[in-house]
């Protein structure tokens, strides 16, 4: 993950091994890094970034940072360049990109029903990720109701059906082409009825242009009243996570995200630009298919595996 980046700031190991370390008298070179050739180490890192689907203004805020924060150093190439430039480049990538977090057992805890609405285009993973959450509640004890709000298909609704039917959990639906704020009604109503109760509300994956399936979104939200709407984005789609993040914001509001398959990106750069554009936080991340495959998500935990 973000060997190019690696590379460009002398932090993979080819270019460790081609730094000279000694004169052909075997007298050790003192080269060094200065404040004059920090301009072009922060643009290689910008082009890296930029390769790695950060948006370009998020790139040109994390090399500006950077720069302000190796200007008038000196450092050996030979000694600790590598461990400087890695705990530089990790520090300003927190500064730009951390956000505050968001506790979805702990809001849970305090409030019954807990109601989550769930957003996202479709093939984003969103239907696997709410089947997660219900049986991470479910496992700490919740009685958790899925809402089949999903009826524009009815292989929708036949999906999460068996999600519910393996994890063990109730779920509430309507027939194919029903009133999907009337699902989402039925199912709070019915979680009201029991303590320490969770509904997980699945809405259909809609197209930015489609106006009456965003209509639908708007009346689930006005009906149900949930605590916190979650956008599920595909970490995959690159710097169209950040386009999509911007555009159900604006229709329905987001609190949070969560992001699939990050385990397959090989870039990466998403990640950065959702944090620091948003300002809002990533919940949890799915590394895989199994229910078991579902980790909140820590900055530090992405720095680690991006620098690392």
């Amino acid at each position: 993950m973000f060997e190019k980046l690696k590379e460009k700031l002398g932090l993979a190991k080819k270019e460790e091994r081609s730094l000279p370390q000694e004169s052909s008298r075997g007298t050790s070179i003192n080269t060094a890094v200065t404040s004059k050739n920090f301009d072009e180490i922060t643009s290689n890192l910008k082009i890296s970034l930029i390769e790695a689907d950060v948006a370009l203004p998020v790139a040109d805020k994390i090399s500006n940072v950077l720069q302000k924060k190796l200007e008038d150093r000196t450092i050996k190439l030979k000694g600790d360049r590598e461990t400087v430039f890695r705990e530089a480049v990790r520090a300003t990538i927190k500064d730009v990109a951390s956000v505050g977090t968001i506790d979805l057992v702990d809001l849970a805890s305090k409030k019954s029903p807990f109601v989550v609405m769930f957003v996202g285009m479709n093939g984003t993973g969103k239907t696997t990720s709410i089947a997660k959450l219900a049986e991470m509640f479910k496992e700490k004890g919740y009685y958790v109701v899925i809402a089949a709000s999903d009826t524009f298909r009815a292989g929708a609704i036949e999906q999460i059906s068996l999600h519910g039917d393996r994890i063990g959990v109730k779920v509430v639906k309507h027939q194919a082409g029903g009133d999907p704020a009337a699902v989402a009604f039925d199912a709070v109503k019915h979680a009201s009825k029991n303590e320490r109760s969770v509904v997980l509300i699945d809405t259909a994956g809609r197209m930015q242009n489609n106006k009456n399936l965003l209509e639908e979104m708007k009346k689930i939200k006005r009906i149900s009243k949930p605590d916190i709407i979650i956008l599920t984005l595909d970490a995959l789609s690159g710097t169209d996570t950040l386009n999509q993040a911007k555009l159900f914001d604006e229709a329905v509001g987001i609190n949070g995200y969560i992001v699939t398959k990050i385990d397959a990106d090989a870039k990466g750069g998403g990640v950065i630009s959702l944090l620091s554009e948003t300002k809002k936080p990533i919940l949890y991340i799915g590394t895989g298919q199994s229910y078991s495959d579902f980790i909140q998500f820590s900055l530090d935990w992405y720095l680690n595996r991006l620098l690392n």
